[in-house]
């Protein structure tokens, strides 16, 4: 298991280029980003600054969301007809910075309801997917379909794991994958083992439920469901502490459980 800091929801009171080394000097190797610019197209000394803050702090680029309005209260562009160009101009730029830092997964959020325009809504949404994804192919990497809770995202259509895989197989594209937010998950009470366990699942992300806080301040059982689990687990939770000795606080407690398994095995 290994963690990364998206540094898009932590780290915040940093300024963007910031960040990266601040994740490093917390002890992560890794670090995930939304739509890291204020424009879909940045210049090009925007980019370079960006893709230095990254090395220079010797992080690995986890994850990156394609362009989204976030920062607008939306939830993605892939199915908005109104942002179709914006989301387009994106994705080059988008698949190009993923390639220089060798980032292999990129978040398409799939973007709020417009009254009376589901279907095509859906329509363009497949569209986009699959030709985010044949770029993405270029470098190798992976599409990412999320799911979010219905409570903070009233009019994002995707809150199950059902609806997101049923997108994902309807785009046909072979690197499609599933972003498994537990927190997301947790909050409509889906079977998080199952979507964690999921062939479909791609990228994992966690936060704690009730709350959106660090992992041990609300309900769910992530230490025990990610047990086994070996790729990269994003921290999407809000902190203003900043504090990250619940990691530590895992490690001693599975330290503790392999040692008394194993004095378990020996005595028997």
């Amino acid at each position: 298991m290994r963690f990364d800091v998206n540094c898009s929801i932590l780290f915040t009171d940093l300024p963007v280029l910031e960040r990266p080394a601040a994740a490093a000097a917390a002890g992560f190797e890794g670090v995930e980003f939304w739509w890291p610019f204020e424009r879909a197209v940045p210049d090009d000394k925007e980019v370079e600054a960006f893709v230095a803050a990254i090395e220079d702090a010797g992080v690995h680029l986890v994850g990156l969301n394609f362009v989204d309005d976030i920062p607008e209260g939306g939830r993605g562009l892939f199915s908005r007809p109104a942002d179709g160009a914006r989301l387009r101009d994106n994705l080059d730029v988008a698949v190009g910075i993923a390639g220089r830092l060798g980032c292999r997964a990129l978040n398409a959020l799939y973007g709020n309801r417009v009254d009376g325009l589901d279907a095509q809504q859906d329509e363009l949404a497949l569209e986009n997917l699959r030709l985010a994804a044949r770029k993405a192919a270029a470098i190798d990497a992976v599409v990412l379909v999320e799911a979010l809770n219905s409570y903070e995202s009233p009019s994002y259509p995707l809150v199950s794991v059902k609806a997101a895989i049923d997108v994902i197989e309807a785009v046909g594209e072979p690197n499609v994958r599933f972003l498994a937010d537990l927190y997301h998950l947790g909050r409509m009470g889906e079977d998080l083992e199952a979507a964690l366990r999921h062939p479909l699942t791609g990228h994992v992300q966690i936060a704690d439920n009730p709350g959106r806080g660090r992992p041990g301040t609300g309900e769910l059982p992530l230490r025990q469901l990610l047990e086994g689990y070996d790729g990269w687990v994003g921290l999407e939770y809000k902190d203003p502490d900043r504090s990250f000795d619940w990691i530590a606080e895992w490690s001693h407690q599975r330290s503790h459980v392999r040692a008394t398994t194993i004095r378990q095995e020996f005595t028997a």
